[in-house]
């Protein structure tokens, strides 16, 4: 990248492991799954029945007292978006109107926002008397869905669904004037987004960004979808734990979640004005789209993958060899991942063996949106942390699977950080993070 120097400064998450980016990085470095047996809805009849869940809240707690009605408008994805924002705020020591409104020290028309956004799946009750009112003996007439269904819908209903209302709600409550976009790319939106507020920042178009992503999939509608696809697994639902195994011989398939990540982003001279503890910056970027014509799965080669990792090392100047680290997309679904490991061994070449790969999705599970957002964040506390944790549920390596995948937790010094990801619709997505040197 050219320009500014991109750094973070500040992280937050929400997820299965807890409510907190410190409750994830425990988690994680311990080697604790977050994925349980399903308690948002009654999962009978599902052949998937656990899902990664994130732990009880209140949103109001992270509300201030002037926007709280506004709770009413908010599906759970926009709350964990706020959660994990609000976070993120207060750990860079950034001072908006929503944390402080007195003590501010930020420009907001230098702060953008840019935030990953899923499909978002509405609650079953909220449309269950529009639908009931639009049968015509006992089965669903369309007819009737406009002239008497949707009388019972209210008017302000879409509003909690609109992907872009992401960051409208954290925007309005911190007052966040600067650039704003939403990315609706499923599993990449948060590294796409991360990637463009990093890009925002680089130009000049802003000092500071708040970048990440949300999704909450655990919805019956989601759920169901998934298991007709033969996606999500039917393995582990006696021990949710072992449900999710990336790259593992014995996958059977992914499992689902619901989870907020938010790092922030900030150019080197507005974060060394103000003594900002820097924590990582990004240095690299890569974006691609092959679509495979059996849509539910990625290409078998896994090339789109490899032309988003090959582009984000060239724009970060970087040789495959200098990676001490890779957290990949890693889902659980036997072909994607074979794809996916192709890919990445196909750049690696002969420094497949040599650089770590840490999957963390057999923990945290698959999170849409967030799965970027998530993923760089565990990136940044690798790096910062000088410690790389063991990968979960990998006993042993599915055949073709040549990656260094980490058995032990390893303290090391890592310089460079990768963090790629994929979608079954085609689009790819990479992240190259550095180990900050002034």
């Amino acid at each position: 990248m050219d320009s500014a120097r991109v750094v973070v400064t500040g992280l937050g998450a929400v997820s299965c492991l807890g409510l907190t980016v410190d409750d994830m990085w425990a988690g994680l470095t311990a080697g604790r799954s977050g994925i349980g047996r399903i308690t948002a809805f009654d999962p009978v009849g599902f052949s998937c029945k656990v899902a990664g869940q994130v732990p009880d809240y209140k949103i109001q707690k992270y509300l201030p007292k002037t926007y709280r009605k506004a709770a009413k408008l908010m599906c759970r994805d926009i709350e964990l978006a706020i959660i994990a924002a609000n976070e993120a705020l207060v750990n860079s020591g950034l001072v908006t109107k929503g944390i402080d409104p007195d003590n501010i020290n930020i420009d907001p028309t230098r702060v953008g926002i840019n935030l990953g956004a899923g499909l978002i799946s509405c609650d079953l009750i909220e449309l269950a008397p529009a639908v009931a009112a639009s049968a015509t003996d006992g089965k669903f007439d369309i007819r009737k869905w406009g002239k008497e269904g949707l009388e019972h819908v209210t008017p302000l209903w879409l509003l909690k669904y609109l992907p872009n209302m992401l960051p409208c709600h954290v925007g309005i409550i911190h007052d966040l004037q600067g650039p704003s976009n939403t990315i609706t790319c499923a599993e990449t939106s948060g590294h796409i987004a991360i990637g463009e507020a990093a890009q925002t920042i680089a130009r000049g178009d802003s000092d500071v960004a708040v970048a990440g992503g949300a999704e909450a999939k655990v919805n019956p509608m989601v759920i169901m979808r998934q298991c007709l696809l033969g996606r999500a697994t039917s393995e582990g639902n006696d021990d949710p734990e072992s449900a999710c195994r990336p790259f593992d011989a014995h996958a059977k398939g992914s499992v689902f979640g619901e989870a907020g990540g938010v790092a922030i982003l900030e150019n080197l001279e507005n974060a060394a004005g103000r003594d900002a503890e820097v924590l990582a910056e990004i240095v690299g970027i890569g974006q691609s789209s092959s679509i495979n014509p059996e849509y539910e799965h990625i290409e078998p080669d896994g090339r789109g993958i490899a032309i988003a990792i090959e582009k984000a090392l060239q724009d970060a100047d970087v040789s495959p060899a200098e990676l001490d680290l890779i957290i990949p997309h890693g889902t659980g679904i036997p072909a994607d991942d074979l794809a996916e490991a192709k890919a990445i061994q196909t750049v690696l070449g002969d420094s497949v063996s040599k650089v770590a790969v840490w999957p963390t999705k057999s923990m945290l599970s698959t999170t849409g949106a967030a799965c970027g957002a998530l993923d760089v964040i565990a990136a940044v506390r690798a790096i910062s942390e000088g410690t790389i944790p063991a990968a979960k549920n990998l006993e042993k390596k599915a055949d073709g699977c040549e990656l260094n995948i980490v058995r032990q937790p390893a303290r090391m010094d890592v310089k460079y950080a990768l963090c790629c990801g994929y979608t079954y619709g085609g689009q790819t997505a990479a992240l190259v993070l550095k180990k900050f040197v002034a």
